[in-house]
């Protein structure tokens, strides 16, 4: 499997990823109305392929802001259905938030289910409101740099 970041020239391929990983109308969600008009950030979102070059799975990361500061939005990452069950999604979470960590990011965020999340050291964000409708339990949050989610509350929005 070769891990290289997301370009340009991969972004179609790994949209069909997630409509094929994820149900009609993911694009609804809130999350995504924080990712409108904004790259993925670069170095972060990577994509897997297999030996023969058809994409197993990727991870997207995106700027988004607490009050005034900043931190990274994980989400969605997708393996394609043949490779599942293979810890593919768990090396994807594990090589980027170690990239992230290593490039200088603080924090990260996502929404998503908290017994698979918290194994990566994900835990609920009590105080930090995604835009509705998101369901509170959902919104996690891990510390890139100790400490770096206390006294952060608020609302979530878009990055400039």
């Amino acid at each position: 499997m070769e891990l290289r970041p997301e370009t340009e020239a991969d972004w179609w391929e790994v949209e069909a990823l997630l409509d094929l990983c994820f149900a009609p109308g993911r694009e609804a969600l809130s999350s995504y109305r924080l990712r409108e008009g904004i790259p993925p950030v670069p170095g972060l979102s990577a994509v897997a392929r297999d030996e023969a070059g058809i994409l197993a799975g990727a991870i997207r990361y995106w700027p988004v802001r607490i009050g005034d500061v900043t931190a990274l939005l994980l989400g969605p990452v997708a393996v394609h259905p043949t490779h599942q069950g293979e810890g593919l999604g768990a090396f994807l979470m594990r090589s980027s938030l170690a990239a992230a960590r290593e490039k200088g990011w603080e924090r990260v965020m996502l929404v998503g289910d908290a017994p698979y999340y918290n194994r990566f050291g994900f835990e609920r964000l009590d105080h930090v409101e995604m835009p509705p409708p998101t369901n509170p339990d959902r919104v996690l949050g891990l510390d890139l740099v100790p400490g770096a989610w206390e006294g952060i509350a608020g609302k979530v929005t878009r990055a400039a």
